[in-house]
This record gives structure tokens, sequence and C-alpha cells, in this order.
């Protein structure tokens, strides 16, 4: 009977510390659930450099300190095989897919121009007639995001945090800042340029420019840029670019040479004034002072409702299409954006905490290589001939329906037809769109030709038809879609462009740091759609209404 009870209890013991223990565990579980359900940093700052390759963070790698881009990929993650999975790969449409997580097929951002088929007429990206501008007499001011058809990572936000959580963009270029603060931000600023060289924006987001933007363009914050272009360090040590006296370059109105210094105070009348600010390194340095100006003035990051502050830095596009990727000018600008990013860091360290926000930096396209440089490299490429192609193609049109009146427009490689004047001619479209894509495909620099059909009827999964589909938005895209071969481009003999599927503009970069972000790096293929649901999924928020992109696991801590 002894033995009985011994057993009994014992069994009791083990059955309460087993329950004990099961609840401990749960406990422990609910516990650790609650802390990984979602990150809350004070601050998101997603950063979007224009035009910037892949291979600039290894090509310049030793030329980087250690608080810019180095701190990036040794405290956070490095996508290695990062791509645009559409095209056009162009400003407008780049920086539209980061912050929605979609490609143009459902943004419609699907130029930074584009043939509008329902106006009949070219329509701007950002451009508003029924805003008015904000900080200016002209018509700069005169945008607003009303065209991009989905919501964004911001707009999320704004909406998850009942408009608590304060949303702003940056740029140069009003695009860069309109399209990724989103519908719902509290402000989008950018640089007017010219004469006065002051920060703006449209009556969409205010009636009038706070205080602090005020004081900003009162002050010699800009004016202190208009000064010589020379290198930051003995241009000797320059060696991961080509050389400084070329044929491949732009030439600023007054300039007899290519090469360093650029003396920007003698330049200033003849090249647009305070424009000319846009073409150097100290565009970037400009945006970065606005951008601190911001997080002060607009106490971002200064409570427990994460803000969003979007950043684009424009001046890496034009030092790029002016002089080239291969230019001791890339390289110089490229070596003092990551100063500027290294104090930027240094002042969100110490506005905000270290520890207590999240950065992305990726870009809206990459660009290829100066195509006559490629060739004197024996490298094939080339120049297309789009004048002598128009008018192959008007007497192929002629010969072959007896009119050119079919064809309404040629803009971002796409043919608009006019669907009405083929009917009443009696001729399929889709025939019609077939005929004209194999007349396209037999012009020399023509790689690929893919019709408007074939985008509604298939379904790509990889290679150029793949990126094209996704660039391809049913009620704004064109018939035809025409892609140049590799390493040709419709540009001028100087200075590097974008815009194509190939993968010279589609390798792009995507660092992360910060609250929330894993250190290590992939090689596993990442798409651009992908940044906005990572973001989303860190911080626990609805993904943007038109994601087609995933969240990137592996760059996650829970």
């Amino acid at each position: 009977m002894k033995k009985t009870n011994l057993l009994v209890t014992i069994s009791l013991i083990c059955a309460i510390g087993f329950s004990f223990g099961q609840r401990k565990k749960k406990d422990a579980v609910e516990v650790q659930t609650t802390e990984v359900i979602a990150q809350t940093p004070k601050l998101v700052v997603g950063i979007v450099v224009d035009q910037m390759r892949y291979d600039y963070l290894t090509r310049f790698w030793g030329q980087y300190g250690e608080g810019g881009f180095k701190r990036m990929v040794n405290e956070g993650f490095n996508c290695k095989n990062h791509h645009f999975n559409y095209a056009p790969t162009s400003t407008g449409p780049g920086h539209a897919s980061v912050y929605t997580g979609t490609s143009p097929a459902m943004h419609g951002i699907i130029g930074n121009d584009w043939y509008d088929k329902e106006t009949d007429k070219m329509v701007y990206c950002a451009g508003d007639d029924s805003m008015t501008s904000v900080g200016t007499n002209s018509a700069a001011g005169q945008m607003s995001p009303h065209r991009m058809l989905t919501t964004t990572v911001t707009d999320q936000l704004r909406l998850h945090t009942q408009q608590r959580g304060k949303v702003i963009g940056v740029a140069l270029k009003d695009r860069g800042a309109i399209l990724p603060a989103g519908h719902s931000a509290n402000a989008a600023y950018w640089f007017e340029g010219g004469t006065t060289g002051n920060w703006i924006t449209s009556s969409y987001y205010m009636d009038a420019l706070p205080q602090w933007v005020v004081d900003f363009n009162a002050s010699d914050a800009v004016e202190q840029y208009k000064k010589p272009w020379t290198t930051l360090r003995p241009i000797e040590t320059y060696v991961e670019s080509g050389t400084d006296a070329n044929t491949y370059e732009g030439l600023q109105k007054g300039e007899t040479t290519t090469t360093f210094p650029h003396d920007l105070p003698k330049l200033w009348e003849d090249n647009g004034e305070f424009e000319l600010l846009r073409r150097s390194p100290y565009g970037n340095s400009m945006t970065t002072d606005f951008a601190l100006a911001a997080l002060e003035g607009e106490d971002l990051g200064k409570d427990a409702i994460t803000d969003f502050l979007a950043v684009s830095y424009s001046s890496t596009d034009y030092v790029g299409h002016f002089y080239g990727v291969n230019s001791k000018e890339i390289e110089d600008t490229y070596i003092r954006l990551d100063q500027d990013l290294a104090r930027l860091f240094s002042e969100l360290d110490e506005k905000v905490g270290e520890g207590e926000y999240t950065v992305f930096l990726t870009a809206d396209h990459a660009a290829i290589n100066v195509p006559a440089y490629l060739q004197d490299q024996k490298i094939p490429a080339g120049y297309l001939d789009m004048n002598g192609m128009k008018e192959k193609f008007n007497e192929f049109l002629k010969y072959k329906y007896g009119t050119t009146d079919m064809v309404k427009n040629l803009s971002n490689y796409q043919l608009f037809l006019d669907h009405r004047i083929l009917d009443n001619l009696d001729i399929d479209i889709v025939i019609a769109q077939e005929e004209m894509a194999k007349e396209l495909l037999s012009y020399e620099g023509i790689g690929q030709v893919y019709t408007g059909h074939q985008m509604w009827a298939n379904e790509y999964t990889r290679g150029i038809p793949y990126i094209l589909q996704n660039g391809y938005n049913q009620k704004r895209s064109g018939d035809v879609l025409i892609v140049p071969s590799p390493g040709f481009i419709s540009y001028g003999r100087t200075g590097s462009t974008h815009g194509s599927p190939q993968i010279y503009d589609t390798h792009a970069p995507l660092l992360l740091f910060g609250k929330g972000i894993k250190q290590g790096s992939t090689v596993n293929r990442t798409e651009i759609p992908d940044i906005a649901p990572t973001i989303s999924a860190l911080l626990g928020i609805a993904f943007p209404n038109g994601t087609t992109g995933k969240p990137i696991g592996e760059v996650l801590e829970f």
C-alpha cells in the first residue's frame, strides 16, 4: 500500500512538473511571439540612389570610409543579386516600384513621360495641372502622385498609424520625392534650381512652406556649393575609373576640356546657374543638408510611432548621364556620396538613436557603359539610328497599308497604334502588331521585339519577355515593344543612359541595416518589388495594395 502511494505521489509530482514545464514553455513562446510580431523603429529611412549600378559598391570599395556604404554592408545585409524585374528602367517607374512593391504593370508609372492613349498627348509621371506651386512662382510645383495607381509602403504606414506616423519625401527631382512619399504623405520637397536654388513643394501637400523650409531657403545652405568641383582626393589615386581626358564625356558650356577641375562659378550663368549643381556631387550634399533639416524641422523619430524619411540622391544620375559610368567624375561623386551617407547616419545616431532606426538603400535603375568606349575596347555596342529607323518604318507602312496614320506615337521603345484606323481599314490588330514587330526586328541594333498581344496572351516567367511583361500596363502601354541589342542605346555619343531590360540596367544594390535587420548577405535573386513588402513585414503593417513582390526572409531578424 505504501509502495502504491509512493508511486501515485511520484506520478502526481511528475505530472505537475510536466504541466508546469509545459506552461512555462508556452509562456516563453507567447512572450517571444509578442516580442517579434513587429519591429517598431522610431524612423525608417529609405534611400534611392539614382542610376547606381551594383558594381559601384565593389569598384570603389577601397575608396569608401567606414561610416557610409561599408557601415551598411558590415552591420547590415547585402543583397548581391538584386534586379529590376521590369522595363523601362527609368526614374519614375523605379521610385514607384521600390515603394509600391510592384511593377508598372500594376502601379501604372510606365515611364518618366509616356503617351497617354486617352488624351492623345504625352504626360509626365508626377505632373498635375490641377495643383499650384508652393514656394515658387513658376510651374515647377504643379505636381502630385495622382498617376500612381496603387499605395506605397509609406501610405500603408500612414494608414496603420492613423496618420500619426509622419512621412516626408526629399529629392532634387520632383518625381524622386513625390512617388516614394506616396499619396498620403505629410510632405514632399524638391529642388527648383534655376536662378532661385530653393526647395519647393505642391499645394497637394500644403498651402505654404513650413517655417523651417523658409529658413533653409533664406540661408546660404545651397549657395555654399557654388564653388569649383575638384576631386576629393588626389586624382592619381582614382585608378578605378578611366582617363580624365577622353571623348566619352560631355562638355559643359564654357569648358574646353572634360578634365578636372570644373570651375562651377565660372560656368554658372552659361549652364543654368543652380541647375549646374545637379550635375555635380554637391547636389547630393545639398540633399543631405535638406534631409537633416527635415529630420529636425519635422521632429522625425522623436516618439514610439514610426516615421518615414524617403531620400533620393539624384545627382548620381545627372553626373552619370553627362560623364558616363567609367568617368573620374562618377568615381568622385560616389566617394563624396559615401561621406554624405556617413554624415546622415551619424546624425541619425545622435538625433534618433543608434539601433532605433532602420535604413534601406537601393537604386531606381542602373546604367550602361558608354557604347563608344565599349567599341574602343572591342566589345559589341552601338547607337540606334532612330531617325533612320522611323524613315524606313514609314516606308514600310506606306507600302504595306497605304498610310502611316495608324501609328500615333513611338516612345519608351514602344509603338502606339490607332486601333480605330486599323478597324476602319479592316486590318486585324494582332496581325498588324506581328507584321510591324517582324519589320522592326530586321533593323540594325534591335535585338528582340514583342507585341501587346503576346503580353496579353502569355505568362512569362523568365528572360526578357518576363521583364517586359512586368512593365506592361494593359491600359497604358503600347502595341509593339522594342528591345535594343545588348550594348546598343538611343542616346548621344557621350555619357551613359538606361531604360532597357538588359542586365546592366537591372542590376542594382540593396543594402539594409538597423533595427530588425540581420547581418549577412545573399546571392539569391531578389527583385525591386520585394523591398516594400520586406519593410512592411518588418513593421507589421499591411502590404501596399498592389504588391506582387515578396518579403526577403533572410534579411529580417524574426
